[in-house]
């Protein structure tokens, strides 16, 4: 019987994820080892820090503060980026790619930002890179997208795609907790990014609805391009108010494309959807995804979204990728080498404007509790040509109230235009909050 090849690893950064990394290889490396045909050996792992304390115990000889024992060692067949951030992590990817080496990541940010020119050098060196930790943890989307859905074309892919903002509203709708409340026990949990503003701001979640239309279309989108809003506006009378309506508010990334019209929409906004979606029921740190193909109709894939096993889950996926390529195997079906296949489904492909962008919406506006003032606000939608289709009101102790209205069909022109006249509006006291309706047959 012939002996199985060694296949070397390197590991950039060992924290929560890297140290799953190793933690799981080990555990199963029996059954890891049988499936693969080959043995794993992570030879080197490169820190900051070798002194610090880790959950993890690896031996002496592995640690180095020197990433060129990893990027440019000959010996080491797959390198594994788990750094994190857009500055170190892209010289040392590109670096490792120059060199044709396979690079496995999580680094969602980085793909979002650099990722053109990351498989650009791929391409042009041998390289490989292979990112399906960067999207939903341990949900396998990307492998599905590019591999198991590759007959199809995506009308539509939506869901929830960051565990941390999840938790957040679940606990707030369940409990009656404020947001604030319920942003300090995920702080205790440790389930907020030390850059809060990546989870609370929707900017995390945005970097992976980026990733996401680029492999559903093949087009790249940057944050500035679209609608990138968080959950620090939302209230629990906003919950509550949804309840009652047949809806949850969920932070929910949107890609669609329109292919009569050849235009594609990206966006990661708070938004109403129905308790009947299977969306809606995802609930906690869980991530969840729809895929609407036109061969095989809606997909649901359902997961934890981020911690140490789950993301720690999808590089191994990836890792085991990367050995049967080694081993001869082709590159998957759709790689993110394949620019020909992805220049086709970006063929004439346009952002949609924000006029394009149309639905129902759901309005609070914080009032003067004066006689008029209702007959007003809907005198300055009207002007928008926005009609009420529910209005609830919530008198406050201070002589103001809240107003929480849903609208029938609009625009985002339309709603913004109707926010900034409402801002300027002497009843009106601070600056309106609106949400989206999303439902997903339109």
């Amino acid at each position: 019987m012939s002996e199985k090849r060694i296949i070397r690893i390197g590991l950039l950064g060992f924290g929560v994820v890297g140290q799953g990394v190793w933690k799981n290889i080990e555990r199963n490396r029996s059954a890891l080892e049988y499936r693969l045909g080959a043995r794993l050996d992570i030879t080197q792992v490169v820190v900051r820090d070798a002194s610090k304390e880790r959950e993890v115990q690896v031996p002496a000889e592995s640690y180095s503060d020197d990433p060129a024992r990893v990027v440019e060692n000959s010996e080491v067949d797959i390198v594994c980026e788990l750094m994190g951030g857009t500055g170190k992590a892209l010289e040392l990817t590109r670096r490792a790619l120059e060199q044709g080496k396979i690079v496995v990541t999580a680094n969602k940010a980085l793909i979002c930002e650099h990722g053109e020119e990351l498989f650009q050098v791929a391409r042009q060196h041998g390289g490989h890179y292979f990112f399906e930790a960067s999207v939903a943890g341990g949900i396998p989307i990307i492998k599905t997208i590019r591999e198991a859905l590759v007959a199809n074309r995506f009308k539509l892919i939506f869901g929830i795609l960051n565990g941390t903002s999840n938790y957040i509203l679940t606990r707030m709708e369940r409990e009656g907790l404020s947001f604030d409340a319920t942003l300090g026990d995920a702080r205790q949990l440790g389930y907020v990014e030390a850059d809060e503003a990546l989870d609370l701001d929707g900017i995390d979640a945005a970097h992976k609805a980026v990733i996401l239309a680029y492999l559903a279309h093949g087009k790249w989108v940057s944050l500035d391009q679209i609608v990138c809003e968080g959950i620090r506006d939302i209230t629990g009378e906003d919950i509550e108010i949804a309840g009652q309506l047949g809806y949850k508010i969920k932070l929910l990334a949107v890609i669609a494309r329109d292919f009569d019209l050849n235009k594609l929409s990206v966006r990661l906004h708070p938004a109403l959807i129905s308790k009947k979606e299977v969306i809606a029921g995802v609930d906690e740190v869980y991530n969840g995804v729809s895929v609407t193909g036109d061969v095989v109709g809606t997909t649901v894939l359902i997961g934890r979204g981020a911690g140490q096993d789950a993301t720690s889950s999808s590089v191994i996926s990836d890792i085991a990728d990367a050995v049967f390529m080694l081993q001869g195997a082709p590159a998957p079906a759709i790689s993110e080498e394949d620019e020909a296949t992805y220049q086709k489904l970006a063929d004439g492909l346009e952002l949609a404007a924000r006029e394009d962008l149309s639905g129902r919406y759901y309005l609070r506006v914080h009032v003067k509790d004066e006689e008029g003032v209702l007959a007003k606000i809907s005198d300055i939608l009207a002007h928008q040509h926005i009609s009420f289709a529910t209005v609830n009101q919530k008198e406050l102790a201070d002589d103001t109230a809240k107003l929480m209205v849903t609208t029938h069909k609009t625009n985002e022109v339309a709603i913004a235009a109707a926010k900034a006249a409402l801002t300027a509006e002497n009843s009106v006291i601070g600056v309106p909050v609106s949400l989206r309706i999303f439902d997903p047959a339109q």
